[in-house]
């Protein structure tokens, strides 16, 4: 019985290249990482949510919105204002 699944033998970066998503899920793959990131930042400092959007000048729920690991929509300056809210900077590079 021949095996019709076209991916077997192949690495997953190739399989997402071939299924033309690999951009996409680098992206949220990124985006989780740096949410992560942030989020143990907040919690190795004691920083609460609302003191978190206080220190970024955004509401509770656009927090709550970065931190979600589900929500890839997230603009670099909230990134950037996230990062900076902890004592750290966010960098990003084309490698």
């Amino acid at each position: 019985m021949k095996n019709r699944n076209p991916h077997i033998g192949s690495s997953f970066d190739d399989m997402l290249q071939e299924d033309s998503i690999a951009e996409g899920v680098r992206a949220v793959a990124i985006k989780r990482t740096v949410a992560l990131q942030i989020e143990n930042e907040m919690e190795s400092q004691h920083i609460t949510k609302s003191e978190m959007a206080r220190r970024m000048k955004t509401s509770a729920s656009q927090l709550s919105r970065l931190l979600d690991p589900k929500n890839d929509r997230v603009q670099l300056d909230t990134l950037v204002k996230a990062a900076s809210a902890v004592g750290r900077s966010l960098s990003v590079e084309l490698v």
